[in-house]
């Protein structure tokens, strides 16, 4: 397999606002890009939603079509993906990026790409995309806000080392007339070598034991006796579309490469990923093939004393579900205020979604995804006293890398499960029950007697939002899609719900509370649902915008807000969370309701550890209720 990496960066003689306006626009690349005839948005979606598709015709009568997987206005970064082109650019994902330039009010665009090609048109298809493709739109982009006539300012050269480069390609040199973009690195790799490091490490094809764990070297601790092709969907409309992870602390989820033993100050550990063509399914194969199990290559470095090998599910590039493949991870053991966790049971929620398609920038492939677990202590290291080897335990939190049989990771993240909560109830609830008691607890103290709305009442949060605003004396009413999820919320205790398309929901609120409007109102839905729940909103009621399942809510007028004076909020998980001592306080309550059956979460799948593909394709279809748990 070749696998090619194009960068190519220019400087646009206007504001970074001025540019951003026009690149975020995925269906403007006909109004600046001299290549490029035609386009327009599938299905009208707008233009600016996650999961739409633009078709285009390019002047020389070649017809593409490109899916946006990622748009972040705060960083000003989108990314895409080819879905049909008239050429092998297998794999294919790009990303356009605009820095404001410190000096000076302009802007630096960096355009780059990966692709796997076939190996005898490598150098052809690299030029393409590189010359024909990025240095085209950057120069147009100069001219374009230059004005008519002016000047193409030079772009500033700068250089980043490629990582596990082999064989680098030269370029053709850019003449002085030409543009003088930076070029980044393009190289191409060799049956796809080592890359950069991540939280967890497959080294080996995957063991076929029950357990799903095997001895890496060192004595054994323990012992315990198809993928839809679509690239990164939009996220469904409701049912856990939350983005309650958007800001983490970077230092939480970047790793370090490990070459044998540790000191207690060397920071996370990992090992490099090493994969095979034939863990990764190709743009333009047949239905069902290159889906098979992922056949690691052996790891670099030496073997860490102590480690063990378990199963887990990598993510092996950003995409659709296809991407998510079985592997070998090593697992150290752990050191100072660590703890080795052996996994039973995983939760799955959008957060994972996000991640693989790249929407949220918590994970850089090959990686393994995750964010919630539940399982036994193995061993702990040194400093760690409120757990013990043969604990029953649970997290739910960044860094990435639950969807394995086993991993080490910090014990301050780690929470003692009571008896009474059985490890595929914790791995189900703790993230969305953790959510659910800040929710109501913290953003908005829910009181006896207020109104409530809940959208999307039958996800994993939704329906334990319901039983809980419910049991606190409020009175809720819910919003669904379908009259079979409008049973399951009435019973999680909604006084009333509303079906979607059946009537406008602000208008049956406010029917229903005699002009009143709600209290407050719980909304994971975005943009869709946005100015609705603004409408449906009481006096001093309050918005708590948690998700956005159906994309950004966008920019609003702050004034809009001052007829009702309402308060709006956008909790971040990571905020109330990331106190130890805070975050046991929350579990001790969700553990206090869960014991006494106030809350009692569903699930409404369980699927093995293997199956994690399956189990995002049908998160993403909408096809879920409740929580969905991978058994190990």
């Amino acid at each position: 397999m070749t696998v090619v990496r194009v960068r190519r960066s220019a400087v646009i003689d206007a504001p970074v606002a001025t540019v951003w306006a026009l690149l975020r626009d995925f269906n403007a690349h006909d109004r600046w890009h001299p290549s490029v005839a035609t386009s327009r948005m599938e299905g009208s979606r707008p233009v600016d939603q996650v999961g739409g598709v633009r078709a285009f015709r390019l002047k020389d009568g070649a017809f593409l079509r490109e899916r946006l997987i990622g748009l972040d206005d705060r960083a000003r970064r989108l990314t895409y993906c080819i879905l049909d082109a008239p050429l092998r650019l297998d794999g294919y994902v790009a990303t356009l990026t605009a820095t404001p330039v410190t000096d000076g009010d302009r802007t630096f665009v960096e355009w780059e790409s990966r692709f796997d090609p076939p190996a005898a048109e490598a150098g052809r298809l690299m030029r393409l995309v590189a010359e024909e493709i990025y240095e085209a739109g950057l120069t147009a982009l100069q001219r374009r806000f230059a004005g008519a006539g002016g000047a193409v300012r030079p772009a500033t050269a700068m250089t980043r080392p490629a990582a596990a480069v082999v064989a680098p390609i030269a370029l053709r040199p850019l003449t002085a007339a030409g543009p003088q973009h930076a070029a980044f690195e393009t190289v191409r790799t060799e049956a796809a070598p080592p890359v950069a490091p991540v939280t967890q490490t497959a080294v080996a094809a995957p063991n076929s034991a029950a357990t799903g764990l095997r001895d890496a070297g060192a004595a054994r601790p323990w012992d315990d006796g198809e993928p839809s092709p679509q690239w990164g969907a939009r996220p469904g409309r409701e049912e856990d579309g939350m983005d309650v992870f958007t800001v983490v602390r970077r230092a939480e989820i970047e790793a370090t490469a490990v070459s044998g033993g540790r000191s207690a100050d060397d920071g996370p550990r990992a090992l490099a990923v090493a994969r095979s063509a034939e863990s990764l399914p190709m743009q333009g194969r047949g239905e069902g093939q290159g889906q098979g199990q992922a056949r690691a290559l052996p790891s670099s470095g030496r073997p860490v004393a102590g480690a063990i090998e378990a199963e887990a599910i990598v993510v092996s590039r950003h995409g659709g579900p296809e991407v998510l493949v079985p592997a070998t991870v090593s697992v150290p053991p752990p050191g100072p205020g660590e703890v080795r966790l052996r996994q039973t049971a995983i939760g799955v929620n959008y957060i994972d979604v996000y991640c693989r398609t790249g929407f949220f920038d918590l994970l850089t492939p090959p990686a393994v995804p995750g964010m919630e677990a539940a399982g036994v202590v193995v061993d702990v290291g040194p400093g760690v006293t409120h757990l013990a080897p043969g604990d029953r335990v649970a997290y739910a939190c960044p860094p990435v890398g639950a969807y394995a049989a086993a991993r080490t990771m910090d014990a301050a993240l780690v929470l003692k499960l009571p008896s009474a909560i059985d490890d595929e109830t914790a791995a189900a609830v703790l993230l969305k029950g953790l959510t659910a008691e800040f929710l109501l607890h913290r953003v908005h103290a829910v009181r006896p007697g207020e109104v409530v709305v809940v959208h999307a009442a039958a996800g994993g949060v939704g329906l334990l939002l319901c039983q809980w605003a419910s049991a606190l004396g409020a009175a809720v009413i819910g919003t669904v899609s379908t009259d079979e999820k409008a049973a399951l919320a009435r019973r999680a205790g909604c006084d009333l719900v509303v079906v979607h398309g059946r009537e406008p929901f602000s208008e049956a609120v406010l029917r229903a509370t005699g002009g009143r409007g709600a209290d407050v109102i719980y909304d994971a839905i975005g943009r869709d649902s946005f100015a609705a729940s603004v409408a449906a909103l009481a006096v001093r009621g309050h918005l708590v915008s948690f998700g956005q399942a159906s994309g950004p809510v966008g920019a609003h007028d702050i004034g809009a807000f001052a007829s009702k004076s309402a308060t709006i909020s956008r909790p971040n998980y990571g905020h109330y969370t990331s106190d130890p001592q805070e975050l046991r306080a929350m579990a001790a309550r969700l553990f206090a309701v869960l014991a006494a059956g106030t809350v009692q979460p569903m699930i409404g799948a369980r699927l093995p550890l293997a199956a994690a593909a399956e189990a995002h394709r049908r998160l993403e279809g909408r096809e879920t209720v409740g929580s969905t748990v991978l058994t190990v």
